[in-house]
This record gives C-alpha cells, sequence and structure tokens, in this order.
C-alpha cells in the first residue's frame, strides 16, 4: 500500500438483492483489516428479496473508527447494477464528494458511462456481470465487486485473496467454487487501473469527530400503502436474465402462467403465452418449469 497515514476511506456499494452487496462490504473490511489496517461494514436493507435494491457501506482507516451509521458522504460509490441509475428511491450517487470514484458494472467505457449518466467525478467501467458468467456461470457479483474496490482503494493482491477465501467459506465449503470466486477476484482486481482518490480526510488524533448519523426509518424499511400497485413499480429493470418463448416448441400447456410468481404471464389472442417484460423480474421459474424447454434464458441487454 502507498497511502499516505492517517486516513479515512468511506465507501458505499449499491446492488440488488442476490448481487451481494453485503458480501462484498464484507470482503473489502476484510481485506483491509488483513492489511493492517481499522475497518467496519454493513448493510441496510430495504425490501430483502431478490433484485430489491440494497445498499451496504464499509468504512477503512488508520485510526479507530468513531463513525457509526450509513455513509452518507462516500469517497468511493460501487454500483453493482447499473439499472439503479433508474431508480428514484435508489439514488446510488447521493452524497458523492468531490473528487470521489464512481465505479459502474457496465460494458461501456468510462467516457460513455460519464456522458449517459452526466457524471463529473471520477469514473471507472467493468463488466463484472459478464466476468462472473464466465468464471462462476452465475449472475453473483460479491467477489468481483470486492475485488475492484479493493484496487480502488490500493490494497495488496496477497490481502484480498486471503479475504474472499475467508469470507466464501463461511457461506459455502465446495473448494472449487471458492476458488473459482478467488480468480474472478483477483481477475477484477488485476483489471481495475490505478486511480487516485483526493477526496481523503486526515484523521487528527487531538480532535476526533464522533459522528452517528440517524436515518428516516422509511429509507431503510419502505412500507406500501396502496393495494394493487405492483404493475406500477416497473420492476423490470430488476432482471438479468428474460424469459423468450419459442411458439414452434410451445404447446400451451400454460405451466408457465401458473408457476410465474408475479402474474407477469399473460395469454395472446392466439392462445400462446407472453410475459409483460416491465414488471418482470428475471426469476426465470418459467423455464424451469417449462416440460418442453420452450422457454429461452437471454441475458438482458439495456438499451441506452
Amino acid at each position: 500500500m502507498e497511502i499516505q497515514k492517517p486516513f479515512t476511506y468511506r465507501i458505499r456499494f449499491h446492488g440488488r438483492g442476490g448481487q451481494g452487496a453485503k458480501v462484498a462490504s464484507r470482503i473489502l473490511g476484510t481485506t483491509a483489516f488483513l492489511g493492517g489496517l481499522y475497518a467496519q461494514d454493513f448493510p441496510l436493507y430495504g425490501a430483502e428479496r431478490r433484485g430489491a435494491p440494497i445498499l451496504a457501506c464499509t468504512r477503512i482507516s488508520s485510526e479507530p473508527i468513531l463513525e457509526r451509521g450509513v455513509v452518507t458522504g462516500p469517497d468511493i460509490i460501487i454500483i453493482m447494477d447499473e439499472t439503479l441509475f433508474e431508480d428514484t428511491a435508489s439514488n446510488p450517487l447521493s452524497g458523492l464528494k468531490k473528487g470521489g470514484i464512481v465505479f459502474i458494472n457496465t460494458a461501456h467505457t468510462p467516457e460513455e458511462a460519464k456522458t449517459k449518466y452526466h457524471l463529473t467525478e471520477q469514473t471507472v467501467t467493468l463488466d463484472i456481470t459478464k466476468i462472473s458468467l464466465e468464471i462462476l456461470g452465475k449472475p453473483i457479483l460479491s467477489t468481483l465487486a470486492g475485488g475492484v474496490a479493493s484496487k480502488i482503494v490500493r490494497m495488496e493482491e496477497n490481502f484480498l485473496r486471503q479475504a474472499v477465501e475467508m469470507e466464501v467459506s463461511e457461506i459455502i465449503q465446495d473448494k472449487e467454487i471458492i476458488g473459482k470466486n478467488i480468480k474472478a477476484a483477483l481477475h477484477c482486481f488485476r483489471s481495475i487501473p490505478p486511480v487516485e482518490i483526493t477526496t481523503i480526510e486526515i484523521v487528527r488524533k487531538d480532535n476526533p469527530v464522533i459522528s452517528v448519523p440517524f436515518e428516516a426509518a422509511t429509507i431503510s424499511s419502505p412500507a406500501v400503502y396502496s393495494v394493487a400497485n405492483t404493475p406500477l413499480r416497473k420492476t423490470g429493470n430488476w432482471r438479468i436474465f428474460k424469459p423468450v418463448w419459442n411458439y414452434e416448441v410451445c404447446t400451451k400447456c400454460m405451466i408457465c402462467v401458473s408457476r410465474c410468481p408475479d402474474s407477469c404471464i399473460s395469454v395472446n389472442d392466439e392462445g400462446f403465452p407472453f410475459t409483460d417484460y416491465n414488471n418482470c423480474k428475471g426469476c426465470m421459474i418459467c423455464a424451469r418449469e417449462c416440460p418442453f424447454a420452450a422457454i429461452e434464458e437471454k441475458r438482458e441487454v439495456h438499451a441506452w
């Protein structure tokens, strides 16, 4: 590490349920701890279900961390799903300090992302979903996002390797899968170019500041008061895969219609099933339940 002490970094991970923002924050914190630093990490849940927006926070410091609560003024923001930019409830860029860094999981270049999302701060991009599918076979992004964040804050590769093994071993015991996670994390670590964080806050031992921010309960636990409003939420931007029907194979058995947990599948005038892509979350239960393999699972590509 080549960071001048004392210092404190505040990192915020934004993802969707099932992508692993919580584990990513833990991997970063453990990497820093193994490197001899102080670390604090924790998630903040709203609706705890797959696809729902979630954030997790990590603080890294050369001195004891006296802050508690949500990171409201991050130095670094890790956006694990770029559709969160379209989610008004998420507001992933809120509080980013001037001179901070934004990482976006996207197939587009930093210049394209800055233009698309009107960013003025340093921007780093990498398609970690693609890397996860190639190495892990699933869009689980926790270790990959942890690897990205570790590189941005200039942690050492060997500490990242140890942290991934420690954290993933708490979840699964399969050594092959653990090895793949280490490989994916290191791949992302090595793919990120060196960046300079200019928001660094110097910790003064003679004048410590204790900050305990409190958020309104509706931020961490939003309530739904009106009935039958699910179609208005447009949860289609939650998905990574989408179902596509092959009507030459489909027998109109309607098993997919009955199995859809969100009632997103209807029947057209010809009697064939079709989905409401505005609200389909991409759980792909329909494809798994189809006895004739008439539903293809395709990676969603969000058009710009």
